[in-house]
């Protein structure tokens, strides 16, 4: 297989990352779904402007970790079996939920559908962080100069990922859900979220990660690839640490929220997309994670492919979700 800039493939098959992981990073976990699950969600369904004959459409708020007012399209359908199978949708770095349309081909399966606005980036959901610190470029390293002084509950990716549990919490407890029946799905940052929902929600039945980001940071550091969706490490280094005299307790930092580490909790059926060629996402950085998964998992590989659309998978990832 075509595999210039990144290990063999049979090195891939067995990597195990390279990326510090904090001592207390489960108990950093289990404290951040506790608080999570304390939160009064103060869920507000507002119906949307599209509507269809077959589903109703929603904007959906709710409150997450440190008071932000969260949002979500929620599509649910007019007359499914009730309880009926439900999908969680996550988006790529920067992006958005997208349009209510694209996802009406779950709705008209019988599936309640919510996407997820991740926080600060561009859909309604807010960025309620205070910290201190430099926030340009990027919200891998928003916090992290707090979580340095030893307070990595500041990290904005430690909100995303609860955000993403308590999504799902929202939906699994809808009336007409079927809370042993829900599925998670997204593209690059959208695949990092999946693995954390699955990772932080052990109830997710089935999950398709595409391509993921935020995982094996010094990986990535090392193969000199802290650029596209990874440059804000670069942008660190060169203005807060020149030296590289943190370089051990930033990487260490960044562990709390590397998908990898998440990984061993994961309990959901696992169909991970990967493209051979990605200089976005590298091959062992999403090897490092898909290894430490415990649970039945498949990976769908595309050697000549990159960051990119990859060919009949969204046909393949519907199939595999029909099956909830």
């Amino acid at each position: 297989m075509p595999l210039g800039f990144d290990f063999p493939f049979e090195q891939l098959k067995t990597y195990q990352g390279i990326n510090p992981r904090p001592a207390d990073f489960d108990s950093y976990w289990d404290r951040g779904l506790e608080e999570m699950r304390a939160l009064d969600s103060q869920v507000e369904l507002v119906p949307a402007e599209f509507q269809v004959p077959f589903a109703e459409c929603f904007h959906m708020f709710f409150t997450g970790v440190g008071g932000a007012r969260v949002h979500a399209k929620l599509l649910r359908p007019k007359n499914a079996s009730e309880p009926h199978p439900a999908l969680l949708m996550f988006h790529g770095y920067s992006g958005d939920s997208g349009d209510f349309a694209d996802k009406l081909g779950y709705v008209g399966q019988g599936f309640t559908v919510a996407a997820l606005d991740c926080r600060g980036q561009g859909g309604l959901s807010e960025d309620a962080g205070d910290v201190t610190g430099n926030t340009l470029h990027g919200h891998i390293i928003r916090g992290l100069d707090e979580a340095l002084k030893g307070n990595p509950e500041k990290l904005l990716f430690r909100s995303i990922f609860l955000d993403t549990a308590q999504m799902a919490k929202i939906v699994m407890e809808m009336p007409d859900v079927d809370p042993q029946r829900v599925g998670a799905t997204g593209g690059s940052q959208g695949g990092a979220l999946t693995v954390a929902c699955m990772g932080l929600e052990p109830r997710i039945k089935r999950a398709a990660p595409v391509y993921p980001f935020l995982s094996d940071y010094k990986r990535v550091w090392e193969m000199d690839e802290a650029k596209h969706a990874y440059a804000e490490l670069q942008e660190y280094f060169r203005h807060f640490d020149p030296n590289h005299l943190h370089e051990h307790d930033v990487f260490m930092a960044l562990g709390y929220v590397d998908i990898q580490n998440l990984a061993p909790r994961i309990r959901s059926e696992v169909l991970w997309a990967i493209g051979l060629m990605d200089e976005i996402c590298p091959p062992s950085s999403q090897f490092a994670a898909f290894n430490k998964i415990v649970s039945k998992k498949e990976m769908v590989i595309y050697p000549d492919f990159g960051h990119e659309g990859l060919p009949g998978l969204n046909d393949k990832i519907y199939q595999f979700m029909l099956d909830l």
